[in-house]
């Protein structure tokens, strides 16, 4: 069906006149009204059809809609009256209005006969209008004429576009013209506002097509206001949008801002949210503070950019007096929409007047505020407020807030409890990891340690270990899990370590005895003992004085090695189980480190990542270790640069750089011992004459005596050959003195007849530290003495 010129229509009078009072157009309906044909009206004055002495005034300037009688004057001079309706229209390129006069001139029949009928189709409370074929008004009910504040006898006969210009019409003309051609119902939603009413509605519009014979012979249209169903609609959609969009991370301040951002504009102008600060000493808030009540602002949103409502920027504590709505909700401890001060006096006193000028210079009308409460704690105030919707808020608004609010605080809560639980594992973490790694005679070292960005603190621990022949023991490692518990089972294994390798096993050993100790671990939990406490480890002794490394890994990556000369390279070691599995061997192997030679130690946190896996981390560690590392400082920052994306690793990060260093011959002075007594002596003169050499005349009679006694043991209770070695450095004398027997002294307090087990003591009180290791021939007994060097 082709649409049809409105203006070709004989049934309807319309015109069209600019804002000049000019005529523009001339319908066919006009020319039968008034006899007047087009060529002689377009272009003139629409006043000079006007009678002298008629009745009526044509509509003003500042109307969009205009309806009443006019007096006409006919082509042959007689006078007309006419009932008119003037509607103003927009054209939709933006150039000059005009206004469309109509008046029907063919009314059609009249309504039914049968007084029932007359009387359902008059009086239904569901606002009707039918349109016949030609898409003209046939008839309104009276809600129809109420809502349309138009006489129901005077519109018959109009076309939808003729009652308004607004587009909506328009658009309901199409769908009009669509069921009649198709004859299938159609529902149109549209958001207007009706005639006389200040704010705008949503509508249901539903159009109907009127058989006869099966042959569509016109158009029911019934509105209806869908107010309450789009505001129930649309509170679902924003309790729906509050599920999937707060509380997506267990940030405080990030959850806030998600209530903020969810509740603007579909709820409010403005919104803001301020929370108390937990206690200084942790726990939980103890009841709500009486006013004045400090409040940190933790976010806000605004329609406005800029958000020129808040008065506090994120961050900032804000006092609110008693009186405030924010003070007010607290003390009640539920939802308040608060007053606005706009001439009480007692109400503009509580206020604050900064805020209270902002209520002022944007016109605020509506406030609401809502307390945060979860698990029955007070967390905070979220304030809803309007200034550019019209209406208050309603006490549905106020139980969408409710509702809002509540699932927020859930999360916030969520958020403060995450966040303390994971403070007060990253304090046990940092507890019991080195709090600082000295740098010794060996080896210069430097560390990082970075908890995971947004997942629980993990069981990541490095350590520095000085041994026994100014050797040194560099230990890192991994363990399954995150929190406490992991925290917790870091510290034992890292304990144990540091005990294993005070008695100085060999890397292979003691990886072997903390898999031991990780499977009891793993029974003592409550788990069958083959994986409920699972780590990785690796564990490297170095000695300073043959520059030669022993390391030993159980799952762990294995380091990489950046020579003085050469590319970054990755050392092979052989792959042994995680601790935790039992029952497996580990190996371990050596390798000689050259002067400059730096080893770089890591958890696989550092190479994995969501983006990549752990063979391109390891490729892209090489490539930040590319150049040779100077300061080793530097290097670890240069590392976490490259390797860790801008908001954190997604694990704990745990990195260790070391550099050996090793230690000159002339520093070292070794003697074989014959098995004689008698030569003790002349032992000790050689050993002064060392230290003479060495200018550390200030040991020589403690060293004298230390020498002695453990020669003197050794000759007694050891078995041949027997070797002494004096090392020193700038604080340090050690003293070794090595045999075949595997049999170690002990410490023991000599009764007042015993002969013999004094040395032993004797050394322990003159020494630093002693103690005795095995080795693959027998046993060392080691002393340190402090010195100061002479100069």
């Amino acid at each position: 069906m082709s649409p049809v010129n409105p203006f070709e229509d004989a049934a309807t009078a319309r015109v069209v006149i600019d804002d000049a009072g000019t005529l523009q157009e001339w319908g066919e309906g006009a020319r039968r009204l008034l006899g007047h044909p087009a060529a002689d009206v377009v272009g003139r004055p629409a006043a000079e059809l006007l009678a002298d002495g008629g009745e009526g005034t044509p509509p003003g300037s500042g109307d969009d809609r205009w309806s009443g009688t006019l007096a006409l004057r006919h082509r042959d001079g007689h006078t007309v009256s006419v009932w008119v309706l003037a509607t103003r229209t927009e054209p939709e390129d933006g150039g000059p209005g005009a206004w469309l006069a109509v008046s029907p001139l063919d009314t059609g029949p009249a309504q039914p006969d049968d007084p029932l009928i007359r009387a359902a189709l008059t009086q239904s409370p569901c606002a009707t209008m039918i349109f016949d074929h030609r898409l003209r008004l046939r008839g309104v009910n009276d809600a129809m004429a109420r809502l349309m504040r138009l006489p129901a006898d005077r519109v018959r006969g109009l076309r939808a576009t003729d009652l308004s210009g607004r587009p909506q019409n328009a658009e309901l003309e199409r769908h009009m013209e669509q069921v009649l051609a198709t004859g299938r119902r159609y529902d149109m939603h549209t958001h207007m506002k009706a005639p006389g009413e200040s704010r705008a509605h949503p509508w249901l519009a539903r159009i109907a097509p009127l058989t006869d014979g099966g042959q569509v012979r016109g158009v029911c249209v019934s509105a209806h206001d869908f107010t309450e169903q789009h505001l129930a609609r649309e509170r679902l959609h924003l309790v729906n949008e509050a599920s999937a969009r707060i509380g997506t991370t267990l940030d405080v301040t990030r959850t806030a801002q998600e209530l903020a951002d969810v509740c603007v504009p579909t709820l409010a102008d403005f919104v803001s949210v301020d929370l108390l600060d937990p206690p200084e000493c942790g726990g939980e808030p103890v009841g709500v503070p009486a006013p004045p009540v400090g409040l940190r602002r933790s976010a806000h949103r605004s329609i406005t950019p800029g958000c020129p409502e808040a008065v506090a920027e994120p961050g900032q504590l804000a006092v609110y007096p008693a009186g405030s709505p924010q003070a007010e909700s607290l003390l009640a401890g539920h939802a308040i929409v608060a007053a606005v001060p706009s001439g009480d006096p007692e109400l503009r006193r509580k206020w604050d007047p900064v805020r209270l000028q902002r209520v002022v210079d944007l016109g605020i009308h509506s406030v609401m505020s809502v307390p945060l409460q979860a698990r029955g704690t007070t967390l905070g105030v979220a304030v809803f407020i309007r200034y550019r919707r019209p209406y208050p808020f309603s006490h549905d608004d106020v139980l969408l807030a409710e509702d809002v609010t509540a699932r927020a605080a859930v999360c916030i809560d969520n958020a403060r409890r995450y966040s303390r639980e994971r403070e007060t594992t990253l304090t046990l973490q940092r507890s019991l990891l080195p709090r600082s790694l000295s740098s010794t005679a060996a080896v210069e070292v430097a560390s990082r340690y970075l908890p995971a960005a947004s997942s629980g603190v993990g069981g990541d621990w490095f350590d520095v270990i000085p041994l026994s022949g100014m050797r040194v023991a560099m230990v890192v490692g991994d363990v399954v899990g995150q929190g406490i518990q992991a925290s917790a089972t870091m510290g034992r294994l890292r304990t144990a370590v540091r005990t294993l390798a005070d008695i100085d096993l060999p890397p292979d050993e003691l990886l072997t005895h903390l898999d031991d100790l990780v499977v009891r671990l793993s029974e003592e939990s409550g788990g069958d003992g083959t994986g409920e406490v699972g780590a990785t480890c690796l564990y490297a002794v170095y000695d300073p004085v043959s520059r030669r490394c022993t390391l030993a890994r159980a799952g762990h990556p294995p380091p990489v090695l950046i020579p003085p000369d050469g590319p970054p390279r990755q050392v092979e070691l052989p792959s042994g189980p995680p601790l935790g599995v039992g029952g497996l061997p580990f190996e371990s192997a050596e390798l000689e480190l050259r002067e400059g030679t730096v080893l770089s130690f890591y958890t696989d946190g550092l190479v994995k990542g969501r983006e990549r896996d752990a063979d391109a981390g390891r490729e892209l560690l090489c490539e930040s270790l590319t150049p040779s590392p100077g300061s080793l400082d530097a290097t670890c920052d240069r590392i976490l640069h490259a390797l860790l994306p801008p908001g954190g690793a997604a694990d704990d990060v745990a990195l260790l750089l070391a550099r050996p260093r090793g230690l000159p011959p002339d520093q070292v002075a070794t003697w074989d011992i014959p098995a004689d007594p008698a030569l003790v002596a002349p032992i000790r003169k050689q050993v002064l004459d060392q230290l003479s050499a060495w200018r550390l005349l200030e040991a020589s009679f403690t060293a004298e005596l230390v020498v002695s006694e453990l020669v003197t043991n050794a000759i007694r209770y050891g078995a041949p050959p027997i070797r002494l070695r004096l090392i020193h450095d700038a604080t340090t004398l050690i003293c070794e003195v090595s045999d075949t027997s595997h049999t170690a002294p002990h410490l023991r307090r000599a009764k007042t007849w015993d002969e013999g087990g004094r040395g032993l003591l004797l050394v322990a009180q003159l020494t630093q530290r002693w103690g005795s290791r095995h080795t693959p021939s027998g046993k060392t007994i080691w002393a340190e003495l402090a010195l100061i060097e002479e100069v």
